[in-house]
């Protein structure tokens, strides 16, 4: 056995809501803060932006990370979930932190977690904070895990926060309005601490509205702090500054609007102390072009092989598939188009698979891993009775890359999403 198993398959071992769903999730910083406690509170060791919303949180933590690390702070980036190795959710300048470290940390802390029943996330999140604690980050991004008002990430002490766009996802936990996921998701603001917020539409902005006048928040809209052109080239307009053609390193339109939603935060960030002095503007253009190697993001439109063209997305709820579907849909093929697809059966079936197939593409079902997974079978019969065309399922998502290899040609295209807990296995399998 290698040094160090035995920790992580404790850790890998803990309630973790990416296999066993709402049962997994425990509300509440009663565990997160004992835990930090023990480690010394290393969350308020460094200045901090805290990123919530439904869509696009991960991509705008690391394009905030990706810019700050251009500027040359030591950046500390906390996403969840992870795709390949659990060590990608505690991140500086966009390095996984060492597995013989985590290991090494995960032993030590191990009493607590049991003592104290911690999930796999709250004992994730404190050890990230322990590893840029003992880094000396100078900065650190942290995406909100579920919701917001009672997420475990909501312990720190931002100069900064983001709220991206809001959706319907999780509405078993964080209710079945947006107006109600809002009002979660709102729960991240702070006196005194501005928070910049994308345009998610009226419901959403009149909630989020009212939840800054209340916590004392200063708000910053971004339908009327930024303009964009977007092209191939993306210009960024805001109350400071502007961006001119800036090749963003993520595909899509929603990207653009991320990365100008992570421009504006960087922005307020620059009148934090200790953040005066910070080439931001020289480091907007590296941080949005570079974003991937920058921050360590991947799954997000990423282009696997060029020939046959297969990209793999983890968007995991409609709003996101329907975006991914778009992208897709511009990007060069000549023949088959075909979306592999895996889906978690707590999510809006309905609506992703109409999504799906007025794309007009050919689903692969593939079968997950977990309690939450949606059966293979069970998704094909929503795709055949919406009018769609269904292969053969794929047994799981390390059997992709040999299927599309036996399976298509070079002229074909082919779209691998739906939950990161296909997405990850896929990426390692393809490695």
């Amino acid at each position: 056995m290698r040094p160090g198993t035995d920790s992580l398959a404790f850790l890998s071992g803990l309630p973790r809501y990416a296999t066993d769903g709402s049962a997994a999730v425990k509300p509440g910083p009663d565990r997160i803060l004992a835990l930090l406690d023990l480690l010394g509170n290393p969350h308020l060791a460094a200045t901090s932006v805290h990123v919530g919303g439904t869509n696009g949180k991960g991509s705008t933590a690391s394009y905030i990370a990706a810019i700050a690390t251009a500027s040359g702070l030591r950046v500390g980036l906390h996403t969840s979930p992870h795709l390949v190795s659990v060590t990608e959710r505690m991140r500086i300048d966009g390095k996984p932190a060492p597995e013989s470290w985590l290991a090494d940390a995960v032993a030590e802390l191990r009493p607590a977690i049991r003592r104290l029943g911690a999930s796999y996330f709250e004992a994730t999140l404190a050890l990230s904070f322990a590893y840029f604690a003992e880094r000396q980050a100078d900065l650190v991004v942290v995406e909100v895990g579920l919701g917001g008002r009672l997420d475990a990430t909501n312990v720190v002490d931002p100069a900064v926060c983001v709220i991206t766009d809001i959706g319907l996802d999780h509405t078993d936990i964080l209710g079945d309005t947006v107006e109600a996921i809002a009002r979660e998701k709102a729960g991240i603001m702070k006196h005194g601490v501005p928070v910049v917020v994308a345009d998610s539409g009226p419901a959403v902005e009149a909630v989020l509205v009212e939840s800054a006048r209340s916590a004392g928040s200063p708000l910053h809209l971004f339908r009327e702090d930024v303009s964009l052109e977007p092209g191939e080239r993306l210009t960024i307009g805001t109350p400071v500054g502007r961006y001119e053609r800036i090749p963003i390193g993520l595909a899509g339109s929603v990207q653009a609007r991320n990365a100008a939603l992570a421009v504006r935060a960087v922005e307020l960030l620059s009148a934090h102390d200790g953040m005066a002095g910070v080439a931001w503007p020289e480091a907007v253009r590296i941080g949005l072009t570079d974003v991937s190697c920058l921050s360590g993001l991947r799954g997000r439109m990423e282009t696997l092989l060029a020939s046959p063209l297969v990209v793999a997305d983890v968007s995991h709820n409609a709003e996101g598939l329907q975006a991914a579907l778009e992208t897709f849909r511009i990007m060069r093929t000549g023949g088959r188009r075909l979306i592999i697809l895996g889906l978690m059966a707590d999510k809006p079936i309905d609506r992703m698979v109409r999504s799906v197939v007025e794309s007009h593409m050919t689903v692969v079902p593939v079968g997950l891993p977990g309690n939450r997974a949606l059966p293979p079978s069970e998704l094909a019969s929503w795709i055949l009775d919406a009018g769609g065309v269904c292969e053969p399922p794929i047994a799981s998502p390390e059997a992709v890359p040999d299927w599309i290899r036996a399976n298509t040609t070079e002229e074909d295209g082919i779209l691998i999403a739906g939950s990161h807990v296909l997405v990850g296995p896929v990426l390692a399998a393809w490695s």
